[in-house]
């Protein structure tokens, strides 16, 4: 298959694979006149890519996952990631616990809502005040 089949497969525009393999992710094959044409191989690993991106991982994370060698190596890259996700995912829950309390604050201004302030871990701290 051709970069623009591909691409558009993942709703990428081409420039993104060309980056992909520049940073060592992809590497197609190539025709005579040298242009690029992808295989299953390369399919599955845009599958991956995307997948991987839209979990959050960088492309630095993503191509250790895909040059671990095997198994083994790839499941231990796998458990760090899972591990940064679920740090992260707690961060979202308690954002999102903090949001819901603001949106149902009494406080005039939630700056000022105890309640808040133990939620930002700031409960020593003073109300911030307006920049000049």
């Amino acid at each position: 298959m051709e970069i623009g089949a591909l691409a558009a497969r993942y709703g990428l525009a081409a420039h993104v694979l060309r980056h992909w393999e520049a940073v060592g992710l992809l590497s197609p094959a190539r025709q005579g006149n040298g242009r690029r044409r992808y295989g299953p191989q390369d399919d599955a690993r845009v599958a991956l890519i995307v997948r991987a991106k839209e979990a959050g991982a960088s492309l630095e994370q993503i191509r250790d996952l895909l040059t671990a060698g095997d198994g083994a190596g790839r499941r231990e890259v796998l458990a760090r990631h899972r591990a940064a996700l679920v740090l992260r995912m707690e961060r979202i829950r308690s954002s999102m616990e903090m949001i819901g309390h603001v949106m149902e604050c009494p406080a005039e201004d939630f700056f000022e809502c105890p309640e808040f302030r133990r939620m930002l871990g700031a409960d020593q701290a003073q109300a911030p005040k307006a920049r000049r």
